[in-house]
This record gives structure tokens, sequence and C-alpha cells, in this order.
């Protein structure tokens, strides 16, 4: 049986699988294959530019062309001690689930469950999640979007990029996704492994970020993830329903970095159009 084609062939200009993709206006860069079943052909799973890039150039590829193919641009930032990781063989794309067969709702449910101080812990288990209680508190209200989703993604995107910020020399990379959710899924993403293992559960939960705060996957760490926010919580109550959300999500935002959620509702998301994430 004839391999299904992938959007990235049409990169795939060489025997090597390099390419500038002409049309596409890309820079030099290379697929990222993997073994296709029974070894048969190799199967592109993403492409990456072979240099970094600077800010503008994520939002200079949104859209148009890369769009039409089914392709979705982000970023790629690697670290010291695993650089060019998307190379390593650390993407495992058929341990994933489809984000489609998820609830967000649910997902987020179990999570804060698994999250959440044992009673043993007492008051400073209990202070850690107030104003919630062990239950499950429910998702977020959607909030109105202040600006263009894709404008807060290449708004996003050029302050990480810029000098001191977070990604100091980001890859261009383009997936077979067709939207910023599922990008995680698509390549088999194991930054939240120690939380959770399939990572279309992840992606299921930033497909409801999308629909109700205008959120976009903006740039991919080893284990980090950075999201641009087009309507972010401006009040205390609108940010702790959605830091209760987030705790669920990446449970060492709180208990690694702010120490409750209440600290973080107020440090990290009221009028902050920019939410990280890291998994220890």
């Amino acid at each position: 049986m004839r391999a299904a084609r992938s959007p990235l062939d049409v990169l795939a200009a060489d025997s090597r699988g390099r390419g500038r993709g002409p049309d596409l206006g890309l820079p030099p860069g290379a697929l990222i294959t993997r073994p296709g079943r029974r070894l048969r052909r190799a199967v592109p799973l993403l492409w990456v530019s072979d240099a970094a890039v600077g800010g503008d150039c994520l939002a200079g590829h949104r859209g148009g062309a890369p769009a039409a193919l089914g392709l979705y641009p982000v970023l790629l930032q690697d670290r010291r001690g695993l650089e060019e990781w998307w190379r390593l063989r650390e993407l495992y794309p058929e341990r994933m689930s489809d984000p489609g067969d998820h609830d967000a709702r649910q997902v987020l449910r179990e999570h804060w469950s698994g999250a959440v101080p044992d009673p043993e812990e007492g008051a400073e288990g209990a202070e850690l999640i107030a104003p919630f209680g062990r239950d499950w508190p429910g998702q977020a209200a959607p909030l109105i979007a202040g600006q263009d989703p894709e404008a807060a993604a290449g708004a996003l995107a050029r302050d990480l990029v810029r000098d001191g910020g977070c990604l100091p020399s980001p890859r261009l990379a383009l997936v077979p996704a067709g939207r910023g959710a599922d990008v995680l899924a698509a390549i088999g993403w194991g930054g939240p492994a120690n939380h959770e293992n399939d990572t279309a559960r992840i992606a299921a939960v930033l497909r409801s970020w999308e629909d109700r705060f205008g959120a976009r996957v903006v740039a991919l760490g080893f284990d980090e993830l950075h999201v641009s926010v087009a309507a972010p919580p401006r009040t205390r109550a609108e940010a702790l329903a959605v830091a209760a959300e987030h705790f669920a999500f990446c449970p060492d935002n709180v208990w690694q970095g702010s120490g409750s959620i209440r600290a973080y509702a107020d440090e990290a998301l009221t009028g902050s159009a920019h939410w990280s994430f890291w998994w220890d």
C-alpha cells in the first residue's frame, strides 16, 4: 500500500530532504523524518530551518501558502546539553492519540485530582490551592479578545526572540497540523511526559484555550511551551479561574514557581498575553 502523502513532501527538494521551498519563501532547512511502517520509507515529521530566525519570521509564515498546504509554523528552541533535541529521537507521534478524542474539561478534572496536595499536608496544602478546595472548580469562562490572536502571536514571538528574551536562537519549524494545539501531538512532543504521557490530552486543553482565550502556540522547547493569549484575564477573579486550569495543566508552574494559585494568578496571569509552561 502506498503511504499517504504528507504536506511536507513539497519541501523534499532532493534525496536528502533538503531545500528552500522557494514558493514558500523559507530559509534553508531540512526535513526531520522517522521510519515508516515496516521501515519501508522515511516519513517526514516536520521541517526545521538550519539556522536561528528573527522574531518576525513566525508571523511572516503564518497563514498564506503554509496554511494552504496544511503546515503550521512554530518556533523551536534548544537548550544546553540538548541541542537540536528534535533530531535526537525525542519525538514519538506513534505514541499519541488524537486530540479530538479527548474532552478538555475531563482532562483538566483528572489532572486537578492528581495535582492537589494530600489532605495530610493540612493548612499548607490548603493554602497552595486556595481559594479552591480539593474538588475540581470547573473551567474558566471565555473572555473577549483584546486583539487578533495571530497579531498577539506575532507580538509575543518578537518579544521572546529579542535580546534578553526566552528564545535566544529559535528555529522556524513547519508541522503538518491544522491548528497550533495539534502541533504537539502531530510531532509526538514529549515535554509534559512526567505529567502526561499522551500529549494529545494536553493538545485538547490547548484547543479549548484557543477557543476561549484566543491562545496560540508560539514556541516549544524540550520541556517548555510558550503560548500567546489574545484575551488574557484582566481581573483577579478571572485570573484565579484560569490559574486553576494552569495548575491542573502544569502543576510545576505553581509547585516550583509562584508557590500558590493566588500568587500565580497575580504574578503570571493578570493582564499577561504570554502563558509559559515547564514540566520538571
